[in-house]
């Protein structure tokens, strides 16, 4: 729990364990073990006397006389509990501290009491949080007159022993209880410490000098004596070490940590256009500062100048004098603004897709506040808000098109399973209310269709109208269908017009030979094959669609889900149909050349049958 070391060296040492015992070792190692009656949480030796006081969780501070090897009357304190001790050098004043929130003064003299310090009430400050009673956690001497006491809630007092009020309070704000306290007399600093932080401070104003924040608990802070460093012991299997220089120089063991220091210090540098604005060449011609480019008043930099801070500001306020009116104008504006903000905002739809925003915005606003009635229910978030959405309401490109066959389809669907959510949100509000009102009947009023009836009649209607819009399409389909034949009927007389005049005109021209280039491996079967090759390669993947559907070769179909179903027949080579066509006149001519066998089957004589024609015996 504590040890301490009696000697100057380490041939006299005592420890005080969790199980009660105090072990006193040699320089051989253990020499002796005692006991005490009580658990012990701190203990502090007296030299005058060769006295061991031993305070724990006990209202009595056992003694141990160390000269004569035996337990002295133990001294009687009004607490339940004492936390820590501590002997003051100069004068021998023993103070103990009690859970109580009390530091209680004993003269080892007289073994009586001398004065009582309540430091609970003290202790607390403007804008602490109580949260129990502040018991002594930690307590030292500086000197004749000086004492530091430490609470269990994080806050350190410093005292005058010539007065009940303390010097200076000050807190960690971390409510942890404090485990160390340490006087550095050279900068008259306090270094207090507690399972998460150290803080250095002024004893004199509570300034913070520096404070460390190790990774792992604190339990001890010990430092090396008239240096910067000190150690911590802490929940990890190895010591930190830490060196603060501004503290003071490193110990004599380890004087390489000052050279190590000052290699590695930071050599404060001005810069040197601290007083200089830089300026471009833009910036001076709307100052009307054009004309200073060359002189002593500016210096060249990268793409622009440096130029007095002082100049600039003059003439700046020369060359913009409502400046200060055009900055109070944006702060008034700025305040307007934020006043309009509590007020009912109106919400912008987008430019694209209008229709979906709105009916977006219309489901957030429902989840909302169905979210808002539940206890633990978060709204989900919306499309409108999300970033990877965006474009979808800013590319017009992005547009739904509500009179595409893919759209019309679907519509009913999307607007059936909308109807469906709705309704189960209007369903879930007033079973939310019914719940409040504590109506715990749960049977259906009379007359009413249940849910399943419900759901299948919505499934019915939705049916019905995917078929009235497919059959809505295929009449349209077939109008545009005649449309385009009558179009083409007149187009046919127009181009039989046109041909009879430029037979006329044709006739009167010479005729000039063309010619045509046949591919390696390409059979040559007509001119008008090779032209109509040649119009289908110019012609697009629309007008060849038409054509083959027109030639049977392909066909389009509309599923109900929006997607295209694409069927056709390949063409069949030259050969191929050759071959099919010779098979066919095979096959007729097979035909003509077949006898019938009716004749055969007559009724005047029974046939060669089995077990029919032998006759009669």
């Amino acid at each position: 729990v504590a040890f301490e070391i009696l000697s100057d060296d380490y041939s006299k040492l005592v420890f005080l364990n969790c199980d009660r015992h105090v072990e006193f070792h040699a320089q051989h190692g253990h020499y002796y073990k005692t006991r005490i009656p009580k658990f012990g949480r701190d203990f502090s030796y007296h030299y005058a006397s060769c006295d061991l006081y031993f305070v724990g969780m006990s209202s009595e501070v056992y003694r141990l006389n160390l000269e004569q090897g035996r337990f002295l009357n133990s001294l009687q304190t009004d607490a339940v509990e004492n936390n820590v001790c501590d002997i003051n050098g100069v004068h021998n004043l023993f103070a103990t501290g009690t859970s109580e929130g009390r530091v209680e003064c004993w003269d080892p003299r007289v073994r009586n009491r001398v004065a009582t310090l309540d430091c609970a009430l003290s202790s607390l400050t403007e804008g602490t949080v109580v949260q129990g009673l502040p018991s002594i956690s930690a307590l030292k001497f500086n000197g004749s007159l000086t004492m530091a006491v430490g609470t269990s809630t994080g806050q350190v007092l410093l005292y005058d022993l010539r007065s009940s009020q303390p010097l200076l309070v000050k807190d960690h704000f971390y409510n942890l209880p404090i485990k160390s306290l340490i006087f550095h007399d050279q900068l008259d600093l306090i270094v207090s410490a507690d399972s998460k932080i150290i803080k250095i401070w002024s004893k004199d104003s509570g300034k913070l000098f520096s404070s460390i924040q190790p990774q792992t608990d604190i339990n001890d802070v010990c430092m090396y004596p008239n240096s910067g460093m000190f150690f911590t012991a802490n929940e990890d299997p190895k010591m930190n070490t830490f060196y603060i220089p501004a503290l003071g120089p490193a110990p004599c063991w380890c004087s390489f940590l000052d050279s190590l220091t000052e290699e590695l210090e930071e050599s404060p540098e001005c810069a040197v256009y601290d007083d200089y604005k830089f300026v471009t060449r833009k910036d001076l011609e709307n100052l009307g500062l054009s004309h200073l480019v060359g002189s002593s008043l500016l210096r060249a930099y990268m793409h622009g100048y440096f130029m007095d801070i002082r100049l600039y500001h003059k003439v700046k306020t020369m060359a913009n004098p409502f400046a200060y009116e055009e900055y109070r104008k944006d702060k008034i504006r700025q305040k307007i603004e934020e006043s309009r903000t509590q007020r009912v905002q109106v919400q912008k739809l987008p430019k694209v897709n209008k229709e979906l925003a709105l009916k977006l915005m219309e489901e957030g606003d429902e989840e909302a506040e169905l979210a808002s009635r539940k206890k633990k229910g978060k709204a989900l978030p919306s499309i409108l808000g999300d970033d990877r959405f965006t474009v979808m309401f800013e590319n017009p490109d992005f547009q739904v098109d509500e009179q595409s066959e893919e759209f019309r389809l679907l519509n009913p669907i999307v607007s059936k399973v909308g109807q469906k959510r709705k309704k189960k949100l209007r369903l879930l509000a007033q079973q939310e209310a019914a719940a409040q009102q504590a109506a715990d009947e749960e049977e259906e009023p009379e007359g009413r269709a249940s849910s399943e009836e419900e759901s299948s009649d919505d499934d019915k209607s939705w049916v019905e109208e995917v078929r009235e819009q497919r059959r809505l399409l295929h009449q349209e389909d077939r109008d545009r269908r005649r449309q385009e034949r009558r179009e083409a009927d007149r187009n046919t007389i127009l181009l039989e017009r046109e041909r009879g005049d430029g037979e006329k005109t044709e006739s009167k021209k010479k005729t000039q030979p063309q010619f045509y280039q046949i591919k390696a491996g390409e059979e040559f079967r007509s001119f008008g094959d090779v032209t109509r090759k040649q119009k289908l390669q110019k012609a697009s993947l629309e007008e060849r669609l038409k054509l083959e559907e027109n030639s049977g070769i392909s066909n389009t179909v509309d599923t109900a889900v929006g997607s295209k179903l694409l069927t056709f027949s390949l063409k069949k080579s030259e050969q191929q149909r050759k071959q099919q066509q010779a098979e066919k006149e095979h096959h007729e001519e097979r035909k003509k050349l077949r006898r019938s066998a009716g004749h055969l089957s007559s009724t005047r004589g029974r046939g060669r049958g089995r077990g029919r024609g032998r006759g009669r015996y």
